[in-house]
């Protein structure tokens, strides 16, 4: 596994840490499919929670959720969608994609998290 992989796989970890001392419940963690995968599938308050994990080294969060290009952000839909199909739920089951962004510092420290919720428009 390179330094990237390392990276993002120690960013999802954090993520995940986040999000279940804020309520969330993980469901899972790389929800794989044949269009790709999802970093974290939560639920929280009865909403189904979509999670693209975004982590960089360096001081700025903000860097990590500005990578979401518009192929991107389709392709979360996409997933979304396919994840409610065949986990047979019905089409008004609430959901929504957010994103975690983390800034990784030296000696495996976050130097911060920022959670964007609904930062994909899915209308």
């Amino acid at each position: 596994m390179g330094r990237r992989q390392r990276l993002g796989e120690w960013g999802e970890t954090v993520a995940v840490r986040y999000l279940a001392r804020r309520g969330y419940e993980v469901l899972r963690r790389k929800w794989r499919c044949a269009a790709g995968e999802v970093d974290i599938v939560a639920r929280h308050n009865g909403v189904l929670i979509f999670v693209e994990v975004r982590t960089r080294s360096g001081n700025d969060p903000g860097m990590a959720a500005e990578s979401i290009t518009a192929a991107k952000r389709a392709r979360l839909i996409t997933l979304a969608g396919m994840f409610l199909e065949s986990h047979h739920l019905p089409a008004d089951t609430p959901w929504r994609i957010d994103i975690v962004a983390i800034a990784a510092g030296s000696y495996g420290q976050a130097v911060s998290i920022e959670h964007i919720p609904f930062a994909v428009e899915t209308t």
